[in-house]
């Protein structure tokens, strides 16, 4: 057995889009590690897209924007015999930027609420419809972003709605502690190489900036953030619950890096 002992083990992974996802890191190294991955994806389109790398695993569809669809697919989920579930992975985010970058005060508030349902308040839904389907001492774990005091502006207003995100997940773990050990904790996530992020504005250069800005000089990798997902996942973590635990190779506290401070400072280079 494995240090993780997530063998023979089932979780549900939310947000499966491709092979560069975070829940698709996460779905394969569980498999790894010998788990039973349940794939939940947000449409037929979806599903019919993933076909070749999700052969013969159990998929099912569920689009959290609608009313229902969620208890639907707990209900889906237990019928076909994959409960109880030892874990839930959400990763699951959305904004809409087809209008391009906006400054943060001229957020609509039809996107704003689309973005809040989809990205933080689809886990309150999804705790609520599989209480009785996980494990007693279950953990869900939710991906979020590595710092919610930072306000980089071609985040938009993505960043209150990941804030909410992260304070459902320690109210969930207050709420499920009345009667289960269920443990809700998020990842706070650097940035990453992802095909959603490559929906967001600027991003590349805010990418290769993060990258300067952590202690080794090489950007966050995606398995590095799915590893960390297995450990509270796994009951190796059990200690761990309504806590952000930051995944991002030291970014946060590396504000005065020296190349940085001179390329800002001194940009035309030394004299």
């Amino acid at each position: 057995m494995s240090f993780l002992a997530l063998e023979g083990k089932s979780f549900l992974v939310f947000g499966v889009a491709n092979r560069k996802s975070v829940a698709w890191f996460v779905a394969r190294s569980l498999e790894a590690e010998g788990a039973r991955v349940i794939y939940s994806v947000r449409s037929e389109a979806r599903r019919k897209s993933l076909e070749a790398q999700l052969a013969g695993k159990p998929v099912f569809v569920c689009d959290v924007e609608e009313d229902g669809a969620v208890e639907r697919l707990a209900a889906a989920v237990a019928a076909a015999g994959h409960a109880p579930l030892q874990g839930i992975v959400h990763s699951i985010a959305f904004a809409n930027y087809r209008d391009g970058l906006k400054p943060f005060h001229a957020t609509r508030r039809a996107d704003f609420l689309q973005a809040t349902a989809i990205s933080s308040f689809s886990l309150v839904e999804i705790a609520r419809a599989f209480k009785g389907h996980l494990a007693p001492n279950g953990s869900v774990v939710a991906l979020g972003i590595s710092s919610l005091v930072v306000t980089p502006g071609n985040y938009g207003y993505m960043g209150p709605i990941k804030a909410a995100l992260e304070s459902s997940a320690r109210f969930l773990a207050k709420s499920f502690s009345a009667d289960s050990e269920v443990r809700f904790n998020v990842i706070g996530s650097g940035p990453l190489k992802t095909s959603a992020s490559a929906g967001i504005p600027g991003y590349l250069e805010s990418y290769l900036y993060a990258e300067k800005m952590t202690h080794r000089k090489r950007a966050l990798g995606t398995q590095e953030v799915a590893d960390a997902v297995l450990f509270l996942l796994s009951e190796r973590s059990s200690g761990i619950n309504g806590t952000t635990l930051v995944v991002d190779a030291g970014l946060g506290s590396n504000y005065f890096d020296e190349e940085l401070v001179r390329l800002a400072m001194r940009p035309e280079g030394p004299r």
